[in-house]
């Protein structure tokens, strides 16, 4: 590992630790604030996967994830007004979630490189998104996985409402997942323009090539 991947790393880290503290702040009715800061982690990703190759990006989803376990491990002791900044549930769902969707975005990205520029980060976020955001909330906040984190009452995520407030009956926590999962499909795309710039900057001779 060279100090080139330390930014990726370290912003990769950045995102998952504030995601880790954000989603349990509502943003309206149905929006947690994490919705709009964790699509940044596959803008990361794709930059170090499109400049540096498939293994670096592998690493720095690696090392970015053993951090940012830590960094929640320890919110999970720090206690704000409600109780830990970061509960265990969380903790563990976000860190699940992170991996496996990651490594699914590098698989992918790496599987489309050679098509159009904006192919491989567009299907890759898109499909990691959507796998993240269903693994993340079912862990966090769904009745079956109780069992992890007894102590914790996450009985609010479990109130039975209609879907986004006008579709069918579902757990509260179905809701939320729905709304993260359509900002995450709307920031999939607006993060091609910051991808595109990025990569210019860093590698001009790789745009090139795509």
């Amino acid at each position: 590992m060279t100090f080139r991947y330390l930014p990726g790393i370290l912003a990769m880290a950045a995102v998952v630790v504030a995601s880790n503290i954000l989603v349990q702040f509502l943003y309206g009715n149905w929006l947690t604030l994490g919705a709009f800061t964790y699509p940044i982690a596959f803008l990361v990703t794709d930059i170090m996967n499109r400049v540096y190759g498939v293994k670096p990006a592998s690493r720095v989803v690696v090392y970015g994830f053993v951090v940012g376990v830590i960094c929640s491990l320890i919110g999970t002791q720090i206690m704000g007004e409600f109780g830990p900044l970061v509960t265990l549930r969380i903790a563990l769902g976000s860190g699940i979630a992170f991996f496996i969707a990651q490594m699914m975005d590098v698989a992918i990205f790496d599987s489309l490189r050679r098509g159009a520029w904006w192919r491989a980060p567009l299907a890759s976020t898109l499909v990691g998104s959507t796998l993240d955001t269903a693994l993340f909330f079912t862990i966090a906040f769904s009745a079956t996985f109780a069992f992890i984190e007894p102590s914790n009452d996450v009985s609010w995520a479990g109130e039975m409402l209609p879907l986004l407030g006008f579709g069918f009956v579902a757990p509260l926590w179905v809701s939320l997942a729905a709304a993260d999962w359509m900002v995450k499909l709307s920031l999939a795309l607006i993060a091609l323009i910051p991808f595109r710039i990025i990569v210019h900057k860093i590698s001009p001779q790789v745009e090139e090539k795509i």
